[in-house]
């Protein structure tokens, strides 16, 4: 017999949040399970900050639930928090003490028996790279090494769930990729979500993706059905005798074109609209000399400009 699906790590039901008359997160639910990397994009304003806070407990909810392994964060504060591991996009640091003196600081804040510290923060210096600078000043270290610092202090008292937000921001490109492997060995034993502006970083990193968007979310799903969303509503349209770029846009289901020389279009259709039939039709009684229709290959940046654009159709996307 099947046992039943463990209860989510992080589990955040029709989350509002608003501040007078704006509301900033309108109806937001997100679920994140143990093994699982979960990203969290949208452009600036779309709510993600917001968002983060409320799920860490530094924000409450104008509406909705949150529950951290099962337990309630509004009723039970202490004990859901206890299971997080936040790194801010700020990093807590403090310059003056060395990158040990910190973690065993850290470690008593969370709570860490005294006689475990010592473990706790060996553990958490391992898993982060931080071995050689542990007797170092902070305030002396590189950004990338002060990131690390913030990341261990996250995860110094071993929580369930790891939120870190902007985690690559200011780094250059080998700290970004040694950042991106320590998240993805996080996700191994953790559950683990990260907001970024930076897609690649989804990419390489993430199981799924959460895209928001004034507020809502607008998309989720794998990355693999993030690529997904788009095929059959952009296709690649080659003629050997095109007529004008305007006589496509204003074809019945087709919601854009653009040309990209030498007879080839990108068309995008309008949501739940296929013209496929119809330009195949039109093309043979117009003489266009059809070449090509096929699924367009598409960008994960042109899935997101797509999803996060004034458009109303992907905005009502569930």
């Amino acid at each position: 017999m099947t046992s039943p699906p463990a209860e989510p790590t992080l589990s955040a039901q029709n989350l509002v949040r608003s501040y007078g008359k704006h509301l900033a997160v309108d109806g937001i639910s997100i679920e994140v399970r143990r093994g699982e990397v979960l990203g969290l994009l949208g452009p600036n304003g779309a709510g993600k900050t917001s968002t983060m806070q409320m799920l860490t407990g530094n924000l409450a909810p104008s509406g909705g639930t949150i529950r951290i392994c099962g337990i309630d964060l509004l009723d039970d504060p202490v004990a859901a928090k206890a299971r997080i591991g936040y790194l801010p996009e700020t990093p807590p640091l403090y310059r003056e003490l060395n990158v040990s003196e910190y973690l065993h600081y850290a470690a008593r804040l969370r709570r860490v028996p005294r006689a475990r510290c010592a473990a706790a923060v060996d553990r958490a210096l391992a898993r982060c790279g931080l071995g050689e600078v542990s007797r170092k000043l902070i305030g002396a270290l590189s950004k990338g090494f002060q990131q690390r610092v913030g990341i261990a202090q996250a995860i110094v008292h071993e929580p369930e769930l790891v939120i870190l937000d902007e985690p690559t921001v200011g780094l250059d490109p080998n700290q970004i990729l040694d950042i991106r492997a320590l998240v993805r060995e996080l996700g191994d034993n953790h559950s683990v979500m990260l907001s970024t502006h930076i897609l690649s970083e989804v990419e390489a990193v993430c199981d799924r993706v959460q895209i928001l968007h004034h507020g809502r979310a607008v998309f989720a799903s794998s990355i693999a059905g993030l690529r997904e969303f788009q095929r059959g509503r952009t296709v690649m349209l080659s003629l050997q005798r095109p007529p004008a770029v305007e006589v496509l846009r204003a074809m019945p289901g087709v919601a854009a074109a653009d040309a990209e020389g030498d007879g080839r279009f990108r068309l995008r259709f309008a949501a739940d609209a296929d013209p496929t039939a119809e330009i195949v039709s039109r093309a043979g009684r117009e003489d266009w000399g059809l070449r090509e229709l096929a699924p367009a290959q598409t960008t994960l940046e042109e899935v997101f400009v797509q999803l996060t654009r004034n458009d109303p159709a992907a905005q009502a996307r569930p």
